[in-house]
């Protein structure tokens, strides 16, 4: 969009405007192009609620011990295109970019807790590669096993649409899995997402081309 925009001016510029011309005539480039964007704003921060869940903000004081027992599980990360958690090291720096893009108001992300115990973060979910021209973000969440097949991401999932479309105004909504996670594509069609594309061997991982499956859901 941006580059077509850039096309159709650079076609229709006089260079033999004055520079101050030119300047007008770029700044009402920028303006029309960037007035038409999507416009986020995560501060404060929107905590969720759910029947059975608080999704909060992550700390590295309060998560880091949990994020890292996510990150280094073989379960956890079998269908994720991301290298395993050595240390807890890694596991702050991982939430201290989560933390820089909610700030810059780039992603959002949410640690999963149950309400009885909002403390101890058993999963993470969020919506991050906001395209801002195109209203569309890229959806992504884990949960750890001891929490699978209780209905648990089922339910931070519809909460987290719920806020994409309602409060983000985000028109559609990716989520991109491997084709061999048939649990994760079950739980997306259960939310109304619908199967868009099968990449073949688009991704290269641990020496080797992978498939990947592209679900999406319209705000609709």
């Amino acid at each position: 969009m941006l580059l077509f925009a850039v096309r159709t001016f650079l076609s229709n510029l006089n260079w033999n405007d004055s520079l101050a011309d030119r300047n007008a005539k770029i700044y009402n480039l920028k303006n029309a192009y960037f007035s038409n964007m999507l416009e986020v704003n995560f501060s404060p921060f929107p905590d969720l609620t759910t029947e059975r869940l608080v999704l909060r903000k992550m700390s590295v004081e309060q998560d880091a011990q949990a994020m890292f027992n996510l990150r280094s599980n073989p379960q956890v990360m079998q269908y994720v295109s991301r290298p395993i958690a050595k240390s807890i090291d890694d596991s702050v720096k991982l939430i201290e970019m989560i933390l820089d893009l909610i700030a810059n108001d780039n992603a959002i992300n949410w640690a999963i807790t149950l309400k009885e115990n909002p403390n101890h973060m058993i999963g993470n979910i969020g919506i991050f590669n906001l395209q801002k021209e195109n209203y569309r973000g890229e959806f992504g969440y884990m949960l750890h096993p001891n929490y699978w097949r209780k209905g648990i991401i089922q339910e931070a999932i519809a909460c987290t649409v719920k806020f994409a479309f309602d409060q983000m105004k985000l028109h559609s909504l990716e989520a991109q899995i491997n084709p061999q996670n048939i649990a994760s594509a079950v739980v997306l069609e259960k939310n109304g997402f619908v199967k868009e594309a099968h990449f073949k061997e688009n991704l290269f991982w641990n020496d080797e081309f992978c498939d990947s499956i592209v679900y999406s859901l319209l705000n609709k």
